[in-house]
């Protein structure tokens, strides 16, 4: 399970308090319908909006974005950024997962273009213990080339291209790669989500950047077409994320895809897990992305591998 820090759950439960029940409810449905069939306007129109969508949807970007930069940090062990730019930041998520994941950093940058929400990501950072959240800078800004922002060790854009203007994506994708040495994409595991992502990757290795996460390679992606390439992150729900989400499971798994590509020098590994391990009595089956897709079966008699194989996790790298 990923969990909030501390100071953020305790932060977070505070100021979503502040609302009825009822209405966050509401809002929470308003915001699970505008999902299911994105538009290209503001979803987030009023206080308790920005309450609902903070409750619901923080946790579960917070676990993706911290599962995915994890990922990064295993394969490229000598990046130890000290700036961050988070692109369409929302509430921060963003900025807390990779304080998290690399403690390194000191200056850190949230765009975002609600005023409400750049107000209570604010408040919910005023909590942090890590000084780059505590400090950090939230900049009022729709998202475009032209960004009055310096260049960064690290950019974020998590659940973010989805929302833009198709005709946009492409030039702000590359606007990201020149101020960056690092740039991390992470969008829904649907299979619109992984497309996204897929063009992101692409043209970031056009423009010279090599992937460190997940792929084990920069090559063409081998998945046959109708297939997509996701991962899960599991976190907990409080009783009232159950309540407004109408679920009844103490914990919730967050579909994602992504990509990390990055100027600094990269250890990717020889492959990565692409689906839940398969296991029955004495024997592993694992699906890997490779050079190509490929099943792997691993039994008792292959021995320290084979106990490798019983506690790998989709999404982990393989030997």
């Amino acid at each position: 399970m990923i969990t909030l820090p501390a100071e953020l759950g305790h932060a977070l439960a505070a100021m979503v308090a502040r609302h009825r029940e009822q209405d966050l409810a509401r809002a929470a449905g308003r915001l699970t319908a505008r999902y299911r069939q994105p538009i290209h306007e503001p979803a987030l129109r009023s206080a308790v909006d920005v309450a609902a969508y903070a409750a619901t949807r923080m946790p579960a970007t917070y676990a993706a974005v911290t599962a995915a930069l994890t990922q990064a940090a295993v394969c490229v062990p000598d990046f130890q950024p000290a700036s961050q730019l988070d692109i369409g930041g929302g509430t921060g998520a963003a900025i807390w997962a990779a304080t998290a994941v690399w403690p390194s950093l000191r200056h850190v940058t949230v765009v975002e273009r609600d005023l409400a929400v750049i107000e209570f990501g604010r408040r919910l950072a005023a909590s942090a213990v890590h000084p780059a959240v505590r400090n950090a800078t939230w900049n009022r800004s729709e998202i475009r080339v032209d960004l009055n922002t310096s260049p960064a060790d690290l950019i974020t854009l998590s659940y973010v291209l989805g929302e833009l203007p198709p005709a946009v994506r492409d030039p702000v994708v590359g606007w990201l790669a020149g101020q960056a040495t690092t740039v991390a994409v992470i969008e829904p595991g649907t299979p619109d989500g992984h497309a996204r992502v897929l063009a992101a990757r692409d043209q970031l290795i056009g423009l010279g950047m090599r992937v460190a996460a997940p792929c084990p390679h920069s090559a063409s992606c081998p998945l046959a077409g109708g297939d997509w390439c996701h991962f899960s992150a599991r976190l907990p729900r409080t009783g009232l994320h159950r309540r407004l989400k109408s679920a009844e499971l103490g914990f919730e798994d967050e579909k994602f895809s992504y990509v990390i590509a990055t100027f600094a020098p990269a250890i990717p590994p020889d492959s990565r897990v692409l689906r839940h391990p398969r296991t029955r009595k004495g024997l592993v089956t694992l699906t890997l992305c490779a050079d190509g897709v490929r099943e792997e079966s691993v039994s008792k008699r292959h021995g320290d591998v084979y106990r490798a194989a019983r506690n790998v996790e989709w999404g982990d790298p393989w030997l």
